[in-house]
């Protein structure tokens, strides 16, 4: 198969699609230039978004620092608080304990003095007159009276005294129970700043989550814009590449001198070699497609920019691969051209063509444009 990307110039009386390929290989390149530089301008929108929200997330992360260290302290605080009011408690049982026992010693003591009374006037007669005449002199009779009222004295002193007692418990009692109440107010304050830094750490780190998502699905579609923009650039490289070689090849032909199929003398053994290609090319292909491979080698004959003679063309370096491959040399060994070649060759070579002044073909691919016959393209 031919497998050349030169183009021929056609004759005056011809036309040709040289300009009308370069120009759409032209647009073809200004379309990926702007599908690049859309995916570059989105590449980069998108750029700048990520910074903001990496620089956001970045920010919300210090914020998040600083709450986790804050609601540490308040932890910490509330821990406190509840050391102190368990002490404070503790405390208040042990002034319950301490009044009820003084309330147990007052009252005892109550007792006590009640029953010394008692027995003092009511089993004594309670009469100063029976001291005086059961006492075997004055000083006696003082004494007694004078022990009488010193325990009663004493009696009365340390009621006094314990009714004192309690009263100094239950205004510590009081006082410890106050403070309990103060420690229960900045507990209630200290949980309740709890739960505010609770809730500003929860809804911090569903930010940074929301935030880090975006930044995922924004690198991704970074990705995504980034491997389009390679895509294009080979895409223009390529378009590039094969304008430049319609471009060559457009000069090329404008050099081209055509002769008339009349001006050609054939060699011996042009039609067996001529034969032979076309079976190696187009032996599996219609009739039409045999004759215009044909056309083609009697073209470049006919054209100044390739060899005049039918072996000139044929065996030019890397122009026809079954030449290459050494496939033609085994076909003309044994002599594969069939019948319909042999026709094919003969109506090339008599300057009849399906596909006018075309000079190349080979198998269909984008970006080629030119007459199709069988799995060839001829342009």
């Amino acid at each position: 198969m031919a497998m050349a990307l030169s183009v021929a110039v056609i004759p005056s009386n011809t036309s040709f699609s040289d300009d009308n390929k370069i120009e759409e290989l032209q647009k073809k390149i200004d379309k990926a230039k702007e599908a690049k530089k859309e995916a570059q301008n989105q590449f980069d929108d998108n750029k700048e978004e990520l910074d903001t929200l990496t620089e956001t997330a970045t920010t919300l992360k210090g914020t998040l620092n600083d709450l986790n260290s804050e609601l540490v302290n308040v932890c910490n605080n509330i821990a406190d608080i509840e050391e102190k009011i368990r002490i404070k408690n503790d405390e208040i049982e042990t002034l319950k304990a301490d009044l009820t026992e003084a309330l147990i010693i007052e009252s005892e003591q109550y007792k006590a003095m009640k029953v010394r009374i008692q027995y003092m006037y009511e089993k004594q007669n309670n009469s100063f007159i029976n001291i005086f005449f059961g006492s075997d002199s004055y000083s006696e009779t003082l004494n007694k009276n004078e022990y009488f009222e010193s325990l009663t004295a004493y009696d009365r002193k340390m009621l006094n005294q314990y009714r004192e007692t309690r009263k100094v418990i239950q205004e510590a009692k009081a006082l410890v129970e106050e403070e309990y109440l103060e420690l229960e107010e900045l507990q209630n304050e200290a949980i309740i700043e709890q739960n505010r830094v609770t809730g500003l750490v929860e809804r911090t780190s569903n930010s940074i989550a929301d935030y880090e998502s975006e930044i995922e699905q924004t690198e991704q579609e970074m990705a995504e814009q980034e491997a389009k923009i390679k895509e294009q650039e080979a895409n223009i490289n390529a378009l590039q590449k094969e304008l430049e070689e319609e471009k060559r090849l457009s000069k090329l032909a404008s050099k081209s001198a055509w002769r008339n199929i009349s001006q050609v003398t054939f060699a011996e053994g042009d039609r067996y070699l001529l034969a032979n290609i076309i079976y190696c090319e187009a032996g599996n292909q219609p009739y039409e497609g045999q004759v215009a491979v044909g056309a083609v080698v009697i073209n470049r004959v006919l054209s100044s920019v390739f060899p005049d003679t039918v072996v000139g063309v044929i065996y030019q370096k890397n122009q026809f691969s079954p030449v290459k491959s050494g496939r033609l040399a085994l076909a003309l060994s044994r002599g594969d051209a069939t019948e319909a070649c042999y026709r094919a060759a003969d109506e090339a070579m008599a300057g009849h063509t399906t596909v006018g002044n075309c000079l190349f073909f080979r198998r269909p691919v984008p970006g080629i444009n030119g007459t199709i016959i069988g799995d060839h393209v001829f342009y």
